[in-house]
């Protein structure tokens, strides 16, 4: 994100343009923190219930909610009807997503037990958050976004904990690997996701019908969002300020880890978003559905995977650690790959406008209003 000139990263918001930035800041903050008050793991965890600190805890709530109550839940019909988009979209998300990201960590990560369970956990939630962002930069279908993202974030309450069991111990088991590392509850993931997605999820959907009841969507998408909106990168900052001042001896011990950590994000969005790519293409979805298909394929939800990482192997774990460093791995590529799509839109797909969504999408987008 280095370059702050390009037309692409002028429109992002200042808080968005600079936001592997802040998560670096927030490393260095919490690793210092750690140094200069010892005392603070032990305060964190004086103040848990059922294994998570709630200043964690709480942290991670104020980082769903604004998310979830930008979701226009309202608009599924418009895109369940294209049958090519909605099957495509959950193949990609729930079939090749979890699938890629389990392979890439065993091959890549198979002297690392911890980190390479955080990875498959990232794999497994899929994107509901920036992808609103990405997808507006490139000029993609702002109404099949808002719609993907909310077939994925109820779809995520059900089929999460069933996915992280048959993908952390059956199919390990099944292939005769190493489940070293992979002894994890069901019942701990259904129960995490329940608090962590469940929770701001119906207080999401709740926000959004009684203000657009009673103040109506112009000032509930003018006001309220933009209002709200911030408070999800305020909460991964502080989110990850805990995280690794409670981290702060692993990470300076093993500072290549991270570097591990970040290949295997690094091929995993590069696949998807080809992936992506080339079946809208060959589906002929156009270039603004083809675009929003191919974004909330590579993209993930971070914010639910170190939420998850963190209620089932604690704030401590590796699996905690390998989540945190995915946001700061996807920003840069994600917003390169916007410019790959827009090169991609004039070359591959004739005028760049062959769907009745794209003038939809190619107006200029209200990103600032939107937050990870």
């Amino acid at each position: 994100m280095s370059n702050q000139g390009t037309p692409v990263a002028r429109r992002l918001s200042r808080l968005d343009r600079w936001l592997p930035a802040w998560i670096g800041l927030a490393m260095l903050g919490g690793l210092a923190l750690g140094r200069l008050v010892p005392s603070l793991a032990g305060a964190l965890a004086r103040l848990e219930v059922g294994g998570i600190s709630l200043p964690i805890g709480l942290g991670l709530l104020v980082m769903m909610y604004p998310v979830l109550a930008k979701v226009r839940y309202d608009r599924v019909g418009a895109v369940t009807g294209d049958r090519r988009l909605l099957i495509s979209s959950l193949a990609l998300n729930w079939l090749l997503g979890p699938a890629l990201m389990f392979a890439l960590a065993w091959v890549l990560l198979p002297d690392l037990p911890e980190y390479r369970t955080g990875l498959v956990v990232v794999g497994l939630a899929r994107c509901i958050a920036m992808v609103v962002i990405w997808n507006d930069l490139a000029c993609g279908d702002r109404e099949a976004a808002a719609v993907l993202v909310a077939i994925n974030s109820v779809f995520q309450v059900v089929a999460f904990s069933l996915l992280g069991w048959f993908y952390l111990t059956a199919l390990p088991g099944l292939l005769g690997l190493d489940t070293q590392g992979l002894d994890v509850s069901v019942g701990q993931i259904a129960l995490n996701v329940l608090v962590f997605l469940g929770v701001p999820l119906a207080a999401g959907f709740a926000s959004r019908a009684i203000g657009e009841r009673t103040r109506g969507r112009d000032w509930y998408e003018s006001r309220f969002v933009p209002r709200v909106g911030p408070w999800a990168l305020r909460g991964l900052l502080f989110t990850i300020v805990l995280l690794f001042a409670l981290q702060g001896d692993a990470v300076t011990r093993n500072p290549l880890d991270v570097a591990r950590i970040a290949l295997p994000l690094l091929v995993y969005f590069a696949v998807m978003w080809t992936v992506g790519m080339v079946t809208g293409h060959a589906l002929h979805l156009g270039y603004a559905r083809t675009t929003t298909l191919a974004f909330t394929a590579a993209g993930n939800n971070f914010e639910l995977a170190i939420a998850v990482a963190i209620g089932t192997f604690g704030a401590t774990s590796g699996q905690a650690l390998a989540g945190v460093v995915g946001p700061l791995i996807e920003v840069p590529v994600l917003v390169g790959l916007v410019y790959v799509s827009l090169r991609a839109r004039r070359r591959w797909f004739a005028d760049g406008a062959d769907h009745p969504s794209d003038a939809a999408g190619s107006a200029t987008p209200p990103v600032a209003q939107v937050a990870p």
